[in-house]
C-alpha cells in the first residue's frame, strides 16, 4: 500500500471538505474545552494561515496528550477536512488518529508567547522560522529568487557562476575576507613579509565582493549573462543596511549603453514587485498589518510610476536649495548618503529615482569615463523607504582610458591583465548593475533590520546561532 502523500495546509485552506487527508506540521496553540476536546492551531510553513484539528481526548492515540501536544510539538494528523463553524476558517479538520513525533517542553521551549521582538528572535536563529514575521519573509524571499532567474532567463540571458573564492578587488575599498591555508601564527615570511607562493593558490586570495568583473568576460562571448550567488564584505558596520555575507545579483549585457541599463533596472524591479504582489498576498497582507503601514501602497507605487531619471549635478542642486535639514552636507563631488537618496524618492519626486552621471572620483575604475572628463556614466536606482537598491554603469570599453584610471586609482595594472585584454581584443560597449538581494527583501517585506531579511545573518562578532 502506497504511503499517504501529506496535504499542504495552503491547499487545504482553498479545498472542498473531503475524506481520508494528512496534516504535518508545528503546533503554535491548542485550547481545551470542557466536553473533552481539544482546538489545536498546525503550521506548516506553506502560508501564514494555521489549519485548526479537533482532537477528541478519547483517541487511542492520543495517551498523555495533555503533556505531548504542546506548543512547538512537531505532529502528524490524519482526518478529514470538514466545513469550519466558527470563525476565521472555513475548513477544518477532524482527527482519527494523532502522532506526535516530538514534542516541546513548555517550561524551556522559548516561543511560548504570541509576540516576541526581532531582537530577540535574532538570539535563537535557529527557531525564529517558526514564527510568522520570519516565515513570511522566506516565503518572500524565496519568491523574489523564483522571479529573478524567471526575469533574467525570459529575455535570453545566461546565468553564470563567478568564483567565490578571487584575487581582485572589485570596487577597490580593500574590505575583502582573506582566504589562507598558512599558519598565521607562523606564516612563511620573505624578506620580512608573508611569502604567498607557499599559500594553496600561490597568490593572496580573498572572498570575492562582486562577481562582475568576471562576468564581464562572459558578456563578451554570450552577450547577456547575470549572476545570483554569495558576496562578502569585511565592513566593520553595525548599522540595520549592512552584512558580511549576502546574496547579489548582477547582469552584464554587452551593446547596452546607460539608457539601455536604466531602462533594464527599471523593468527588473517592477516585475519582481508585480509579481510578489501576485503571489505573495497573504505574507504581504501580514507585513501591511503588521510591519508597515504603507507597505502595499508603496509597492503598488513602484509598479504604477516610471522611475523619474536625474543627472547628478541635478540632484545636488535640488539637495543644496531644499530647506531640509541633514546630517550630512552636500556638495558637488560627494557621495549621496541614505537621506539624501531618500529625500530625493519619498519627498521631492514621490516615486523611484536613477541618479546618473556620476563624478568620475568617487566611483571605481571601470566605469566608462564622459567626454566632459569629469562624471562617469553610473547609475543608481533609489526607492522611497530604502534609498539606493540598485548599482550599475555603462562599463569602460576603451583600452587606453581604462589603464589611465586604473593607474589614477593606484591599482597594480598586472592585476587586471585579463581585464584589460577584453578591450584589447573585440572590445564592445557593454553595461551591467548590482541589486543587494538583501535589501531587496527588506523592501518587499517592510522589516526595518536587514539581518531579518536573510536566513543566517553574519555581521560583525557574529558568524553562529
Amino acid at each position: 500500500m502506497a504511503k499517504k502523500k501529506r496535504d499542504r495546509i495552503k491547499d487545504l485552506l482553498a479545498d472542498q471538505p473531503r475524506d481520508g487527508i494528512l496534516v504535518q506540521g508545528w503546533v503554535r496553540t491548542r485550547r481545551d474545552s470542557k466536553g473533552g476536546f481539544s482546538f489545536i492551531e498546525v503550521n506548516d510553513g506553506s502560508c501564514l494561515k494555521n489549519i485548526q484539528i479537533i482532537a477528541d481526548h478519547k483517541l487511542d492515540s492520543l495517551k498523555d496528550w495533555d503533556k505531548l501536544l504542546t506548543t512547538g510539538s512537531c505532529v502528524s494528523v490524519h482526518g478529514n477536512l470538514v466545513a469550519s463553524e466558527g470563525k476565521g476558517q472555513s475548513v477544518e479538520v477532524q482527527a482519527a488518529s494523532i502522532e506526535v513525533h516530538g514534542s516541546a517542553d513548555p517550561e524551556h521551549y522559548p516561543l511560548q508567547k504570541k509576540f516576541h521582538s526581532l531582537e530577540y528572535l535574532r538570539e535563537i536563529s535557529h527557531l525564529r522560522p517558526r514564527t510568522n514575521t520570519i516565515g513570511a519573509v522566506m516565503r518572500v524571499r524565496n519568491r523574489l529568487a523564483y522571479s529573478i532567474h524567471r526575469f533574467f532567463n525570459d529575455r535570453g540571458f545566461v546565468y553564470l557562476h563567478t568564483p567565490i573564492i578571487t584575487t581582485s578587488d572589485c570596487e577597490g575599498a580593500g574590505e575583502m575576507f582573506q582566504v589562507t591555508t598558512l599558519d598565521m601564527a607562523d606564516p612563511p615570511k620573505n624578506d620580512g613579509r608573508v611569502d604567498y607562493n607557499e599559500d594553496f593558490f600561490g597568490k593572496k586570495t580573498s572572498l570575492t565582493v562582486s562577481g562582475q568583473l568576471e562576468a564581464e568576460i562572459y558578456a563578451m562571448a554570450l552577450s547577456l549573462v547575470y549572476t545570483f550567488g554569495p558576496t562578502f564584505r569585511a565592513e566593520n558596520s553595525n548599522t540595520s543596511r549592512h552584512l558580511a555575507e549576502f546574496w547579489m545579483i548582477e547582469p552584464e549585457m554587452a551593446f547596452y549603453d546607460l539608457d539601455d541599463n536604466m531602462e533594464l533596472a527599471q523593468e527588473f524591479i517592477q516585475f519582481l514587485f508585480k509579481d510578489v504582489l501576485e503571489h505573495c498576498t497573504g505574507d504581504l497582507e501580514f507585513f501591511n498589518q503588521r510591519v508597515d503601514k504603507h507597505l502595499l501602497e508603496t509597492l503598488n507605487q513602484v509598479v504604477s510610476h516610471d522611475f523619474e531619471r536625474l543627472p547628478y549635478s541635478e540632484a545636488i542642486h535640488l539637495l543644496e536649495k531644499t530647506s531640509e535639514k541633514f546630517e550630512y552636507s552636500v556638495e558637488w563631488g560627494c557621495n549621496l548618503q541614505a537621506e539624501h537618496e531618500r529625500h530625493l524618492a519619498e519627498k521631492v519626486f514621490k516615486k523611484p529615482v536613477i541618479i546618473y552621471n556620476y563624478p568620475e572620483t568617487i566611483k571605481p575604475f571601470y566605469m566608462k569615463l564622459n567626454e566632459d572628463g569629469e562624471t562617469v556614466r553610473a547609475m543608481d536606482v533609489l526607492l522611497p523607504r530604502l534609498g539606493e537598491i540598485i548599482g550599475g554603469s555603462q562599463r569602460e570599453d576603451d583600452f587606453d582610458t581604462l589603464m589611465k584610471r586604473i593607474k589614477q586609482k593606484e591599482l597594480d595594472p598586472e592585476e587586471y591583465n585579463w581585464y584589460l585584454d577584453l578591450r584589447k581584443y573585440g572590445s564592445a560597449p557593454h553595461s551591467g548593475f548590482g541589486l543587494g538581494f538583501e535589501r531587496l527583501v527588506q523592501f518587499t517585506t517592510g522589516v526595518e533590520n536587514i539581518r531579518d531579511a536573510i536566513p543566517f545573518p553574519r555581521t560583525p562578532k557574529h558568524a553562529g546561532f
